[in-house]
């Protein structure tokens, strides 16, 4: 099956950045799973070709989470998918967020969730809240869920390249998204700035993302 060029572009794009990002991406963390139910947990999807962990944008946004929740247990998972470069894997990597939401939802009831993602970790992260995408289908959170889910924080998601965004896609959590696009950022704004779609760890929208969710979740 051929690729749209929309789907081409990001796949090129991922393979770019995916280099590019290797420097940066030997320092991601990997998901941390607390013993004991925290009070918030970070689910998040890291994005094409980065190495398993939370990823460039996860990492340091759980970092700035904690801060900005002092008196808080803040605990996070790394969505478990290949992040592959043909952009495949966004289904499978939904299903696993999803899984991941319900059982920690069953067995820590007092746990509150930020939902996160980073380029194609943006489209799992979309699929798992029920947008339909053209990068593939997966499972997708309860809606009795939804409330448990107070703050959902995305960085170059593909959505955009169709003319869409959480806000005006979901009605559940809309309200409660913020959405970060780079200026040129191909694989958000249809740019041809490869640097900008790998600018987010350091130009100051991921300390703002965490503000935010601090801020939804009180």
């Amino acid at each position: 099956m051929s690729l749209s060029p929309s789907l081409r572009r990001l796949t090129a794009v991922a393979f770019a950045g995916a280099v590019g990002a290797a420097g940066l991406a030997t320092l991601s963390a990997g998901s941390a799973s607390a013993a004991a139910c925290s009070d918030v947990e970070v689910v998040f999807a890291r994005g094409s070709g980065e190495l398993p962990g939370l990823g460039i944008v996860g990492t340091p946004f759980v970092s700035a989470l904690r801060q900005d929740l002092p008196g808080k247990s803040v605990s996070s998972y790394a969505v478990n998918y290949a992040a592959d470069i043909s952009q495949t894997s966004a289904g499978p990597g939904a299903t696993d967020m999803s899984n991941h939401v319900k059982s920690v939802a069953a067995s820590c009831p007092g746990t509150s969730f930020v939902l996160g993602g980073y380029s194609q970790g943006a489209s799992v992260t979309d699929i798992a809240i029920g947008i339909r995408t053209l990068l593939g289908t997966g499972g997708t959170i309860p809606t009795n869920l939804a409330p448990r889910v107070k703050a959902v924080v995305v960085y170059g998601n593909p959505l955009r390249l169709y003319g869409q965004t959480i806000n005006s896609a979901s009605s559940l959590y809309g309200p409660k998204a913020k959405e970060f696009c780079n200026t040129g950022d191909p694989v958000c704004a249809n740019g041809t700035n490869i640097a900008a779609h790998l600018a987010y760890p350091t130009n100051g929208t991921v300390p703002q993302g965490a503000q935010f969710a601090a801020a939804k979740i009180g």
